[in-house]
């Protein structure tokens, strides 16, 4: 019996900068998360634990296969916790992939 599933692989792209940006994102600085798990951050790069945090929780929704309708498949932006920042991020898919639900927890 097959346990195959797919799952999306996502950017987190920075957007828009509204306010200033104390933790020195930038405006195209990005994370990625793929292969169900994996936070990829691109090399002599950072990204702020803060602004990640607010994206967490959209992540698994984001990775799957949702209604047409669902108010998760057609939004995208998440705004960073820090109202003096105002860092608009977008969460965008970028691939998909079977995985095998056997080798996961």
């Amino acid at each position: 019996m097959s346990r195959n599933f797919e799952l999306y692989d996502l950017r987190i792209t920075i957007e828009k900068i509204e306010g200033r940006s104390v933790c020195g994102l930038e405006v195209g600085d990005y994370f990625e998360v793929t292969e169900s798990n994996r936070l990829r951050i691109p090399a002599d790069k950072h990204f702020c634990i803060y602004a990640i945090s607010a994206v967490l929780p959209l992540i698994p929704a984001k990775q799957r296969e949702l209604a047409e309708n669902d108010w998760l498949e057609r939004d995208s932006l998440i705004a960073c916790p820090d109202p003096d920042e105002r860092v608009i991020m977008r969460i965008e898919r970028i691939g998909k992939r079977t995985m095998d639900s056997d080798e996961l927890t």
